[in-house]
């Protein structure tokens, strides 16, 4: 949070890590705050911030919550509480805290503490008060008398307990703003030039000046002051472009910032008259009507758009000294009062700067989809600046203002039958508790929040990784809450997370999560406005990967049905106490992502779950949208798994993502925006180019093929030509999900019934699934043929040549005709193509000529011709291959690029080398983290390496993945380390394998072991689905760890890997913590010492037996095991093994603990 001078060298106010609280429980604390568990404080506190020195020694702690200590009064009831015994009428629940636990290192206290306030006054604009009120009467340390001041008693007869407080102007007073003059131009010119170059580029020097001196009526200049030097300046103007702000965002709801036509006066309107925006005045009678108006606003009520009529001013002009930064919301309340007949504040900030605090009030707009502007839109309503916000249940005298509310949103009648529940019932119809909240200003409803007790919380925390967030256990069952509906004024939106952190407080509960389900399940979705300002206030929690139980076989010791219940999938976002105070880092740089490909997907779905970074201007373009929205069951295409439609739905990429269904036709690197099909642009500030390779419309070869050709002659055309006539359409080229659903459609409109042939052309692994796929389709084998063109050996789709002959044998069986070493020569004998009747191969005898009544193409997959135009036009490095550096960078800084497109630069000497050698979700992970120390401000920010050190490309660890079903309904998995095809040994060349089961009867298991006995690859061929999660997790993994395999495979006790897979001994292994745990004990080894062997690791021991280094009996096995137990070593394995169990109990009941025998 903060970083200071001191004694101690430099001194950082951070937020409290969980890690903190052995060390904070060790400093002496006073007793007035009673005995208390610190690890359960730090899970439930609002905010908690430690002091800590250079070598992270902490200096002091404290904690803050939004009621007082203990059980004085009921932590909803606080705020009456103190208003009937103490003076503390300004007291309320927007602009308090209470403090609930500080502790420091003896004769430190004092400077801490006044730090730690001064930095908490400074970071919470809207906190005016720190209390401390607790029944533990003490005698009072002197570090809180030199901090606090008693509140005063309205009677004696008050409850007996201590009540101090703490106000934010003696630690951090408002700043004083008064009208800007020319001799303030000295103090300001050293600010203006600490700017960046940006912005002195964008004004000069002597424009301040201007702004000052050229004020008027419509344009005005103020200063901010401290100590009687001016530390801020603003401009404002009346002049505001509403046309070019309405063409480019969505202003609608507040009325395209235009004054409303006059109507006649609602009687009802009438309100109290006031002057002010601070904590204890009234709004004016026109800020309270203009929150009816923007209700009605939301109905799109036709507005007078004269452009006499605006309803908008504009800060032109805002600098302000970094010290001070954080009162920049003192000037709001005076340029209003500048423009008293304007109820709109708006400000454009370029997209690549950062959200400052002054824009802690403004709303984002979001821009049209076709806005091109490089600068972001906010706006802030007068009636925005009201303190006088008040969250309480929901009354039945409330339910018409709250129908007007949400009268125009999609889901407003479940919000408003879930609301006549809890008036009726406080249930809903299954007899699940809910609560509903209203927030309001000046006795207006301007919010609804409807909740109700999260019943599936066993399955929420063994399906999502909540635990990244909060200590479970800390957390009561009946403390979880699932928001169900949640709509807001949108000139009140700021007040959002206050809003989320009130109900937390006044419905004791402790966590609030939200449920979004696909599209296609939208009657269970919840009637959220909205979403994106919600989803700020809220993090996004990662779905977990889930084991596969044998249900049958675990019996008993399966897990509970909580568990492993099926539901519909849903992503899951989180607020809990400990992050109603957690800001976000707001990121307006526009990214856009060419290509919907697994590292696409990858490399959005890591920026989507950053849990402290908001992307407000990520784009995907794509040429079939997002393929989340597309059904991916049709069959026809291999899969990696990947992604699959459940894990769309778990993610929900959708809701922080911008979706471009086109495709990209240029870059105009100059101008930094891509043109896509419709002439539409897309402005990027970092362009991502990962459209992969695709499957490319084949051109027939010649025209003469009276005469055969050798099979030498057949391996020239491994590079065809580029296809320019004309598309049959019958002729189907299959690259995403989207073209087989529409040969789906397609087949079984026009070519089912008939008796035509169906072509299928490649020689990937694409075709046999694809056969497969319409021998599913009820189409008999006998019209259809498989078309093989000619294959280097190396580019096989089969690496084990059983699954190759099973294959085979089963197309054989179905009546499949197939052609091997084919290339398209003819479509319908030259003539023109439509429709596609007869096609015409070279082989290296008879030309094959055969009727079509269909043609799939999965052949002569290159770059796409329309990106490669694109690419080379922009005048970007390409050599076969999009060229990259080991960074992802291409020859321009801004655009970077991944995946099979691309091949690293010749001077890495690594030309048999690509992305799409590897795991496509790792390498779009490592895009993400290559581009995200841009933004993150956590991460240090990114350097260009060195020359001698940019010689090596990056190396991914995990495996590649590919599978589908294949002729003869076998379900197929092969999974191997990442290499090139000319890398690759032979399976018989492997180390050691481990086969079980017979492709003729369909349990044929192949797993192979490398020289250090670990799993390298993976061959499954079955009849019967089993379990793909459970056994990727089996890659890597030493064969000792698999219950000693290789020797209870010698032994013949292992006939059926299948089964062996499916024993309960195995379960641990596919838990997604297991990594963790493995990490876990290699840490322990290497920080096990030795003592016998001159105090070294155990790690360190093992290298010496390895190099030979130290001498050693015949039994090293049991000179090692020797060594490890008496080092103390096992003991620490053995707990942390028992640990790691008893944590994911709820995933792995099959283990026995200590005890339980």
């Amino acid at each position: 949070m903060k970083a200071i001078a001191s004694v101690h060298g430099k001194v950082e106010v951070r937020r409290t890590e969980s890690v903190d609280a052995q060390e904070i429980d060790s400093l002496t604390r006073s007793p007035v705050f009673g005995p208390l568990n610190v690890i359960h404080l730090l899970e439930k506190a609002n905010l908690a911030v430690t002091m800590a020195n250079e070598k992270n020694k902490i200096l002091a702690h404290a904690s803050f919550l939004d009621y007082p200590i203990g059980d004085l009064v009921d932590p909803a009831e606080w705020e009456p509480f103190l208003r009937k015994h103490f003076k503390a009428e300004k007291c309320t629940p927007l602009n308090t805290l209470f403090l609930h636990l500080f502790v420091a290192q003896p004769n430190y206290e004092v400077g801490c503490l006044k730090e730690i306030v001064r930095t908490i006054f400074t970071a919470l604009t809207e906190l005016q008060y720190i209390c401390l009120v607790s029944p533990h009467v003490k005698p009072i340390e002197p570090v809180l008398e030199a901090i606090f001041e008693p509140m005063e008693k309205l009677s004696k007869d008050g409850p007996h307990c201590l009540a101090l407080v703490c106000q934010r102007h003696i630690y951090c007073p408002r700043l004083h703003i008064r009208q800007a003059r020319v001799e303030d131009h000295d103090d300001l010119t050293q600010i203006f030039s600490d700017l960046s170059e940006e912005l002195s580029n964008c004004y000069g020097s002597y424009s301040l000046a201007e702004f000052i001196e050229e004020q008027d009526e419509e344009n005005h200049a103020a200063v901010c002051e401290n100590e009687g030097l001016a530390v801020g300046f603003i401009s404002v103007t009346a002049n505001v472009d509403l046309k070019l702000l309405n063409d480019c965002f969505e202003l609608s709801v507040f009325g395209g910032l235009y004054k409303e036509q006059q109507q006649q006066a609602d009687p009802d309107d009438a309100t109290p008259q006031g002057d002010g925006m601070d904590d204890t005045q009234t709004a004016p009678a026109s800020a309270l009507q203009g929150v009816k108006a923007e209700l009605q606003k939301t109905q799109c009520a036709e507005m007078d758009e004269s452009p006499e009529n605006p309803n908008a001013f504009c800060i032109h002009l805002f600098v302000v000294d970094k010290n001070h930064e954080m009162r920049s919301v003192d000037f709001l309340p005076y340029i209003f009062k500048l423009f008293p007949d304007r109820d709109y504040c708006v400000i454009l900030i370029p997209k690549l700067s950062l959200e400052f605090p002054l824009l802690q009030r403004f709303i984002r707009v979001a821009p049209h989809p076709s806005c091109t502007l490089d600068q972001e839109l906010y706006i802030l309503h007068r009636s925005g600046l009201l303190k006088s916000v008040e969250v309480r249940s929901a009354l039945t005298a409330d339910r018409p203002a709250i129908t007007v509310l949400v009268r125009a949103l999609n889901l407003q009648q479940s919000l408003l039958d879930d609301l006549v529940a809890f008036l009726q019932a406080r249930r809903d119809q299954h007899g699940t508790p809910i609560q509903a909240f209203v927030a309001q200003v000046e006795g207006q409803v301007v919010g609804i929040l409807i909740t109700r007790n999260e019943e599936d919380i066993e399955y929420i925390r063994a399906h999502y990784n909540i635990e990244n967030f909060i200590y479970f256990s800390h957390h009561r069952y009946e403390e979880h809450a699932q928001m169900c509906h949640f709509a807001m004024n949108p000139i009140f939106q700021h007040y959002a997370k206050h809003f989320l952190k009130e109900a937390l407080r006044q419905a004791h509960k402790s966590c609030i999560y939200h449920r979004i389900y696909p599209p296609n399940h939208a009657q269970k979705n919840s009637c959220i406005h909205w979403l994106g300002s919600v989803l700020n206030c809220l993090v996004p929690v990662r779905p977990r990967q889930q084991i596969i139980y044998p249900l049958e076989e675990l019996g008993i010791n399966a897990p509970s049905r909580q568990i492993t219940k099926d539901q519909e999938p849903f992503a899951l976002n989180l607020i809990s106490r400990k992050l109603t105070l957690e800001p976000k880092v707001t990121i307006n740089t526009r990214i856009v992502v060419v290509g919907a490909s697994e590292i696409g997907l990858a490399f959005l779905e890591v920026l989507a779950f950053c849990p402290h970074l908001r992307f407000n201007n990520v784009t995907l373009v794509s040429t079939h949208g997002f393929p989340g929205d597309h059904d991916n069951t049709t069959g026809f295409l291999s899969t990696s798994h990947a992604y699959s439609n459940r894990d769309f739905a778990l993610l929900s990429l959708r809701s922080s993502i911008n979706v471009v269904t086109a495709r990209m036709e240029a870059i105009d690197r100059e101008e930094k925006h891509i043109l896509v099909s419709g002439s539409r642009k897309v402005p990027y500030d970092h362009l991502v180019l990962c459209s992969g390779l695709q499957y490319q419309v084949p051109c027939p070869t010649s025209d003469n093929v009276r005469q055969p050709v050798n099979g030498s002659e057949l391996q020239t055309w491994h590079r065809p030509p580029r296809y320019t006539g004309h598309v049959p359409s019958n002729l189907f080229t299959l690259n995403d999900q989207q073209d087989c659903v529409e040969l789906q459609l397609w087949l079984r409109r026009e070519f089912i019934e008939r008796d035509d042939n169906a072509i299928v052309y490649g020689n990937s692994l694409d075709v046999y699934t694809s056969v497969e796929a319409l021998l599913g389709l009820c189409i008999h084998g006998s019209r259809i043929h498989m078309v093989l063109p000619p294959a280097a050996p190396e580019d096989s789709c089969f690496a084990d040549p059983h699954v190759k002959q099973a294959v085979m044998g089963a197309l054989e069986k179905a009546r499949v005709h197939v052609h091997h070493d084919c290339l398209l020569a003819q479509m319908n004998n030259n003539q023109h193509p439509e429709p596609l009747t007869s096609v015409s191969f070279t082989t290296n005898g008879p030309i094959l000529h055969l009727k079509c009544g269909v043609f799939i193409n999965l052949s002569s997959k290159s770059v796409d011709y329309a990106a490669y135009q694109s690419i080379n036009d922009a005048c970007l490095m390409f050599d076969e291959r999009l060229v990259v550096d080991a960074t992802f960078h291409t020859n321009d800084c801004t655009i970077r690029a991944a995946g099979p497109l691309t091949k690293f630069a010749r001077r890495y000497y690594a030309g048999t080398w690509s992305h799409a050698d590897f795991n496509s979700k790792e390498v779009g992970q490592d895009l993400a983290a290559a581009l995200l120390p841009l933004f993150d401000p956590t991460l240090e920010p990114p350097t260009s390496p060195k020359p001698e050190e940019d010689r090596f490309i990056p190396q991914y660890k995990q495996a590649k993945v590919q599978g589908g079903i294949l002729p003869g309904g076998y379900n197929y998995l092969h999974i191997t380390k990442p290499s090139t095809p000319s890398a690759r040994p032979p399976l018989d060349e492997q180390v050691m394998q481990v086969v079980t089961g017979r492709v003729e009867t369909g349990n044929y298991f192949s797993l192979h072991l490398n020289r250090f006995e670990a799993v390298e690859s993976i061959i499954c061929l079955s009849l019967e689905p089993f379990p793909v999660s459970n056994y990727l997790t089996l890659y890597g993994k030493h064969q000792q760890l698999l219950n000693h395999l290789v020797a209870r495979y010698d032994q013949d006790l292992v006939y059926d890997l299948y089964s062996f897979f499916r024993e309960s001994w195995c379960m641990a292994l596919y838990h997604d913590r297991f990594p963790d745990f493995e990490l876990e004990v290699q840490q322990i080894l290497e920080s096990t010492t030795v003592e016998d062997h001159g105090s070294v690791s155990m790690t360190a021991l093992v290298r010496q037996l390895v190099a030979g280094r130290l001498e050693a009996a015949d039994d090293t096995e049991l000179l090692l095991k020797e060594a490890f137990k008496g080092s103390g070593g096992l003991a620490s394995l053995k707990g942390s093994a028992l640990n790691y169990l008893r944590y994911n109990r709820n995933h792995l009941p099959v283990y026995a603990l200590p005890g339980m025998l």
